[in-house]
């Protein structure tokens, strides 16, 4: 990221928050951070543990970020943020903590009564490991009266417009599947995709694992006590090459869309 995206990143990123900007060019920001954003971002659990056993009135810092120092000619002091940054990617996190479940509602204006059916969407991350990794993404959808599923589910509904708040003349069919229901069903995908799946990667390193273990081997040839090291050398090869598979959600939403 440049340096005007990560201000620009700032800028909404504090924006979506509810928190003011006091101050800003195109180098600097000034910001007052909330209540919320301040125990996200600032790592003062004493204080706000005091805080809240006392019913003392909370003060959330204000802080300024400096984003791009080599063409700032004023006189500010703050906190230098960058690509790679602890900050940034403290932000980073924050954005995939806030918005790991959203609750949506496509946006429409009509004259009559529009009926919205409600989905479950859910991103997931398939990653398998052993020396190497390979990540795949999967994108599903579920609707939540009807049972069917909907694969790339991102894409089919990239180009809607959604809010956050319901609009007006709109009924909300109620849904017959519980989403934990629905989730249940769309892990089950998940893990029949992973079942069906190619997993000749697993028997490579397991091959791989053999032959590193054979030259290990070589090399302790003879040695009737082996050390300590060759055990650990051992393990770690053992870990190294142990084919595993993870699944992570990476954010997921209620939809109701026409």
């Amino acid at each position: 990221m440049y340096p005007k995206q990560v201000h620009d990143f700032l800028l909404q990123f504090f924006k979506e928050n509810n928190c003011p900007i006091l101050s800003e060019n195109d180098h600097y920001v000034v910001v007052q951070l909330t209540e919320e954003m301040d125990k996200k971002l600032m790592n003062r659990p004493y204080y706000w543990q005091y805080v809240e056993a006392t019913g003392t009135e909370p003060s959330p810092m204000q802080l300024t970020f400096i984003t791009d120092k080599t063409k700032l000619k004023e006189d500010v002091k703050g906190e230098v943020i960058h690509f790679g940054s602890n900050r940034l990617s403290q932000m980073f996190k924050a954005v995939q903590d806030l918005g790991s479940f959203v609750h949506m509602y496509e946006k429409v204006k009509s004259d009559t009564q529009v009926i919205f059916t409600p989905w479950l969407g859910v991103n997931y991350k398939v990653t398998y490991y052993s020396d190497q990794t390979k990540e795949t993404f999967y994108s599903l959808g579920i609707n939540l009266m009807t049972g069917i599923v909907r694969e790339d589910f991102h894409e089919s509904i990239k180009e809607i417009s959604f809010d956050v708040a319901m609009p007006d003349n709109v009924f909300n069919l109620p849904y017959i599947i519980k989403p934990l229901r629905g989730l249940e069903r769309l892990d089950a995908i998940i893990d029949g995709v992973i079942a069906n799946d190619d997993h000749t990667w697993a028997e490579e390193a397991k091959e791989r694992l053999r032959r590193s273990l054979e030259v290990l081997e070589y090399f302790y040839d003879g040695v009737e006590d082996k050390p300590e090291c060759y055990e650990m050398e051992k393990k770690a090869l053992e870990e190294q090459y142990a084919a595993r598979v993870g699944i992570e959600i990476i954010n997921g939403g209620l939809f109701y869309m026409k």
